[in-house]
């Protein structure tokens, strides 16, 4: 199955000065703003880490959302915290956070479904950084 999104950003002024906007075909960013500020400070707006982030729990949620399913167990919750960091002008580490609740599902068959999710889901395959995972089975 082959999928296309779209999102597009607008930028005026210098790097430090200037200001932007984020907006998605969804709309669920719409003219959302941006600057150095929101991203190297604290600000009113967003950031693209922010976003990174965003997206890398929730795409590491629903691939590990399918391995369970595969599995033949079905989650009460999966709740993921991503950090993001960037230094020297690159992101060095995606951390993921997780806290998972699966009735039936024990210890060592929820490690090897993480683990699959963490190598596996989209996005982590679209990264060039270091990936790690602390994962909670409730």
């Amino acid at each position: 199955m082959k999928i296309t999104r779209n999102a597009s950003a607008h930028w005026a002024g210098t790097g430090k000065d200037g200001k932007g906007t984020l907006s998605t075909a969804s709309t669920v960013l719409n003219q959302t703003q941006y600057s150095f500020n929101t991203r190297f400070a604290d600000g009113v707006g967003t950031n693209p880490e922010e976003l990174i982030g965003a997206a890398h729990a929730g795409c590491f949620a629903m691939q590990l959302a399918f391995n369970i399913q595969s599995a033949g167990f079905a989650a009460d919750s999966l709740d993921v915290q991503c950090t993001i960091t960037l230094e020297d002008s690159g992101i060095t580490s995606s951390k993921l956070t997780l806290k998972a609740s699966v009735p039936g599902l024990d210890k060592a068959k929820f490690d090897e479904l993480v683990d699959h999710a963490e190598h596996n889901c989209p996005i982590s395959k679209l990264f060039n950084t270091s990936i790690s995972v602390d994962a909670t089975l409730l």
